[in-house]
């Protein structure tokens, strides 16, 4: 159970917030704090997992009080929940090592997504005895970008380009008869250039029947 504090110095919003976290699963409100004064108190007591922190308080800036924070409970995460969007602010947050940024009015979708992402990603280093870079890849929003494949004999780039061009348009497969008409080649090199998008995962192809009751391959495009 993900245990969260929210400290919010408007009654209102905290109460919007409250309800949107009982939505969530696996989580549960600590405590609420009005101030920073009351946030590091309640995070001094309940060691929480996660505080919901606002940047404008009565007595402090938020973002000031992270430091502090952490002093008092090393393992207690940050996610900002404020209206403070400019750009000085934002890189000072995400140097302090914030899990997530919601800017305010916050909307249930965004509220929501931002919880669950921490949540889950939590939830999954934990269970990890080892890192590997995939991982690393999945928790920071890095896409791999993919090797260029290897010259292939027979396979030329431009009619490769083509082919899957004309791939995308067939929403319910196509044969390599009517892809060689399309591309103005026989049957034989349009299966040839499909068969080869297949063995890398760009296309795969079902077996079907024709009108006539014969076996045909058809291709669609992943």
């Amino acid at each position: 159970m993900l245990r969260v504090v929210i400290a919010e110095d408007d009654f209102r919003v905290a109460q919007v917030h409250e309800k949107f976290l009982a939505k969530i699963e696996q989580v549960e409100l600590a405590a609420k704090a009005k101030d920073c004064a009351e946030t590091l108190a309640a995070v001094k007591q309940e060691q929480p997992d996660l505080v919901l922190l606002d940047n404008y308080m009565p007595d402090g800036l938020g973002i000031e009080l992270i430091d502090e924070l952490r002093k008092e409970s090393p393992e207690t995460d940050i996610i900002l929940v404020s209206a403070a969007n400019e750009r000085e602010y934002i890189e000072t947050a995400l140097r302090k090592g914030v899990k997530g940024i919601i800017l305010k009015p916050a909307e249930l979708g965004q509220f929501t997504a931002t919880i669950e992402k921490y949540r889950k990603d939590r939830e999954k280093l934990s269970s990890q005895e080892t890192i590997d870079q995939e991982y690393l890849d999945e928790l920071f929003g890095v896409k791999a970008i993919k090797k260029e494949a290897p010259a292939v004999k027979g396979i030329d780039p431009l009619t490769m380009q083509k082919v899957q061009k004309l791939l995308a348009q067939y929403e319910d497969g196509v044969t390599a008869e009517k892809m060689g008409e399309e591309m103005g080649a026989s049957r034989t090199t349009a299966r040839r250039y499909l068969e080869y998008l297949v063995s890398t995962d760009d296309c795969y192809a079902e077996l079907g029947y024709g009108i006539v009751g014969r076996p045909e391959r058809k291709y669609f495009v992943k």
